[in-house]
């Protein structure tokens, strides 16, 4: 039991020196060339990136920000939660509030104070939740806050309750149904299920405007650079072995001393906060958040990225997250009819025929060549000597 506990407590390098070099080399092309490839040549140039990448890419550094934090909390810490589209949408929610705010009397009434959706449905007044949303540090901290404390609440009931496996599943799910029914609903105040759209400025910048977009963009890929090595600081930390060991064996790693239900609940609430910084950067980029959102089956396919991409392995999340979304964007203009089918022939195969993922597929391909190299210098060896 001791070295169980020393082994927990030795500490682990954030990244060897080639993942530093490779973490680098991939933000200085994502954050100085893609850029400078909208910018500097022409538009009829082979080179030109469109003005309409750079918002869908911006929109895959949120995506993937949105798989690393599911893959915290199932990949390292076994919760299948099946409610991140929900803290997702909370943070893009948030972020809207302030977006129409920001809108005042050029909304098509004209009202100085109320949005658009408000004046049509004859309110008064602005309701009590929405004080505040004109000031943009107390936007970003309900990004924070809402999805926070509602995974706090929540898994502070069902950690301490030890509800584990499906039934964590079921539990996460049903709260993003109850919250996708509240806000379809016109009488909340957040725009039915039109949702929130319409946004002109955001800090003052035309939210259209390439210059803004380009910084929408390089905020999110920052963030996920970002998002990424808090993450990786948690999982090579004695707190992220702990998770490993709750995941694997939860009663053996509470007969040790720790404590699963603590544990649990920061890698969950944790990536609660990641899931609606995600929302919070997607919803300027896309222009526009409504109740779907909220749909289950957003939270299931947030799975299908982890599980395909490799989790258990943050990076791999992140693979999962964008290239899922490239065959999406491609397939729903080329075949739009066929995207369920293979989305769900993605999540089976990475079921039956590579249950970790892309990444660990190819982990295990190396592997087997660094064998295969093994046996053939020992194969060498045995030869020379017995030419001897």
């Amino acid at each position: 039991m001791r070295n169980q506990l020393e082994t927990l407590a030795k500490p682990r390098p954030l990244l060897d020196r080639r993942g530093w070099a490779a973490f680098l080399a991939i933000g200085f092309v994502l954050i100085v060339l893609v850029p400078l490839l909208n910018i500097l040549p022409g538009r009829g140039s082979m080179l030109h990136l469109s003005d309409y990448l750079i918002p869908l890419l911006g929109k895959y550094a949120c995506y993937a920000i949105l798989a690393l934090s599911l893959d915290l909390v199932w990949g390292y810490a076994g919760i299948l939660s099946l409610g991140h589209g929900a803290f997702f949408a909370l943070g893009g929610y948030a972020m809207g509030m302030y977006l129409m705010r920001q809108i005042g009397t050029r909304g098509v009434y004209g009202h100085p104070v109320l949005p658009d959706f408000m004046v049509f449905l004859n309110w008064k007044e602005l309701p009590w939740y929405w004080q505040g949303f004109d000031s943009f540090p107390f936007a970003m901290l309900m990004v924070l806050l809402a999805p926070g404390i509602l995974a706090l609440v929540l898994g502070w009931f069902a950690f301490r309750s030890r509800v584990t496996g499906v039934y964590i599943s079921i539990v996460t799910q049903a709260m993003t149904f109850a919250l996708l029914l509240a806000f379809f609903r016109n009488d909340m105040g957040f725009g039915g299920n039109n949702g929130l759209t319409d946004f002109k400025d955001i800090l003052g910048f035309p939210i259209q405007a390439p210059s803004t977009r380009i910084g929408l963009y390089v905020v999110s890929v920052i963030v996920l650079g970002l998002c990424f090595l808090l993450c990786r600081f948690v999982t090579q930390s004695k707190l992220g072995r702990v998770l490993l060991a709750v995941r694997d064996a939860e009663s053996r790693t509470r007969f040790l001393g720790y404590s699963p239900t603590a544990a649990k609940l920061f890698a969950f609430v944790l990536s609660a906060l990641l899931a609606g910084i995600a929302g919070a950067l997607y919803v300027p980029q896309v222009g526009i958040i409504n109740p779907g959102e909220f749909s289950p089956a957003n939270s299931i396919e947030i799975a299908i990225w982890v599980a395909v991409g490799g989790r258990g392995t943050l990076y791999g999340a992140i693979l999962g997250g964008v290239v899922i979304n490239l065959v999406k964007t491609w397939l729903t203009g080329a075949a739009p009819e066929l995207w369920l089918f293979v989305l769900g022939g993605l999540f089976i195969a990475s079921t039956l025929l590579f249950p970790k993922g892309i990444v660990g597929m190819v982990g295990q391909w190396k592997a087997w060549r660094d064998q295969k190299k093994a046996y053939a210098l020992d194969d060498k060896a045995a030869a020379e000597k017995g030419a001897e």
